[in-house]
């Protein structure tokens, strides 16, 4: 069995720069720096890893990471948390998508729960990155918190099938499921779906259509059950698929071959 990590912030492992929260969590587990990472992984199954930038420094960390490891790959985003601080460097950012192994753009989108950044400048950074996606025909990883109200209006105002993507760490409802299988995205699912209490959340998971579904860890961050309380990390993908194959009642060859099958589709990976 094969399973991709379509979004983990390995990046930053054991270094002094990248996205500050990321590097932080990192450091609680200094053995875990980027090779022994994608070792691990690659020992769990995991051979293939997209690593996710946050913001032009961490964007470029991801791509001088994916440039010097084979099967991983770069997206370059600008998180809304971090919007306000990039106004001034969109163009700098842009540029990032010309250099070698970056399959995506993102993470990116819309998060009205924590309000980092104000709306008006992530709904900015969010329609430039857009824009910046279709332009180079590459696809989106999507950070969608308590905003789709906004988030499907301005997905639209862009030509039907123009944008291609992932909501990433999916969480949300069976309403926004079929909004998103309806516009072709993929939802992704993580250590989140391992310790949901609501019997509706999981019978969210059980309803994403299964070539519409992604594994993702988003290491360090999520570690799924049994093992909260440590930094996660890539290898982790396949607790999360034995939940996922579990809970959806399929085998886990199937959930495997399927997701593996997605990530090709959508990253080209």
């Amino acid at each position: 069995m094969e399973f991709v990590d379509t979004h983990c912030h390995i990046q930053s492992a054991g270094q002094s720069a990248g996205e500050r929260s990321t590097r932080e969590l990192w450091s609680k587990a200094p053995e875990l720096t980027g090779d022994q990472l994608v070792v691990n992984a690659a020992a769990a199954g995991v051979t293939r890893l997209i690593c996710v930038g946050c913001d032009l420094e961490d964007s470029q960390l991801a791509i001088d990471f994916a440039q010097g490891h084979d099967y991983c790959w770069a997206s370059i985003g600008i998180h809304p948390h971090e919007a306000a601080l990039h106004g001034d460097k969109l163009e700098a950012f842009a540029a990032l998508a010309e250099q070698p192994k970056v399959v995506a753009i993102g993470e990116c989108g819309l998060d009205y729960y924590y309000e980092h950044s104000p709306r008006e400048d992530q709904i900015a950074v969010l329609k430039f990155q857009l824009e910046l996606a279709i332009k180079t025909g590459l696809p989106v990883i999507f950070h969608v918190r308590e905003a789709f109200n906004d988030f499907w209006p301005i997905f639209d105002s862009f030509p039907a099938g123009s944008i291609r993507g992932v909501l990433h760490s999916f969480t949300d409802s069976q309403s926004n499921v079929d909004e998103a299988v309806k516009r072709g995205l993929y939802l992704g699912v993580n250590g989140i779906a391992t310790f949901a209490k609501n019997p509706a959340q999981l019978d969210v998971y059980r309803s994403i259509p299964a070539d519409h579904l992604l594994l993702e860890t988003d290491a360090p961050f999520l570690t799924p059950v049994p093992f909260r309380g440590k930094v996660n990390e890539p290898k982790q993908i396949t607790t999360v698929a034995e939940f996922l194959a579990s809970l959806r009642g399929v085998s886990l060859e199937e959930l495997a071959q399927i997701t593996t099958s997605n990530a090709h589709t959508l990253f080209d990976v």
